[in-house]
């Protein structure tokens, strides 16, 4: 009778190890499917950083382009100046060039506030997009964190699983050991 309930112990026993075992490989798959989920978040996170890149190269390209309209606009103003300059010979020049050039003049002022508007707002956009990229860098520098605490903890409880069905073994081979001892 002691032996019969001895082993009705061990099988409730192993049946214990072998709901342990199920749990641990329960939480392994979870490990599993959050490591993916943090892998996935990391790659989205990858593709719009590359996509803030690429934003970040328009708006650069945006500016530079602002930056010759208003070289384009300077050096008009200039050549307005060195107009006005010269158009001091007779009165009747003066004044017709005179009108000319303030028209000229208030065009390229016109055009020379445009260039800065756009150069102001291409620096605004600029560090917008500089400000979400450290954001986002930042994010994924967490989800990295993130991902390496999960395959750490995944690699711990392999470890553990191993060690339990190494125990488990163990015990079967006991329990068959016991049995035939008892038979």
């Amino acid at each position: 009778m002691t032996t019969l309930a001895s082993v009705d112990a061990v099988r409730r026993k192993i049946q214990g190890l072998q709901q342990v075992v199920y749990e641990a490989e329960d939480r392994a798959e979870f490990l599993q499917a959050e490591a993916d989920m943090e892998r996935q978040t990391r790659q989205r996170a990858e593709a719009e950083v590359a996509s803030l890149n690429r934003r970040i190269q328009l708006v650069e390209e945006e500016l530079d382009r602002a930056q010759e309209r208003l070289a384009t606009a300077l050096q008009k103003l200039e050549e307005a100046e060195k107009a006005a300059d010269e158009s001091e010979r007779g009165m009747k020049v003066i004044e017709n060039r005179a009108t000319k050039d303030e028209e000229k003049m208030e065009i390229q002022e016109m055009q020379l506030k445009e260039a800065k508007h756009i150069a102001e707002e291409a620096d605004r956009k600029y560090e917008e997009v500089a400000r979400k990229l450290v954001i986002l860098e930042g994010d994924l520098e967490r989800s990295e964190e993130r991902a390496e605490v999960a395959e750490a903890k995944s690699a711990d409880l392999e470890e553990e699983l191993k060690n339990v069905t190494n125990n488990l073994k163990s015990l079967e081979a006991q329990a068959e050991k016991a049995l035939t001892l008892l038979f």
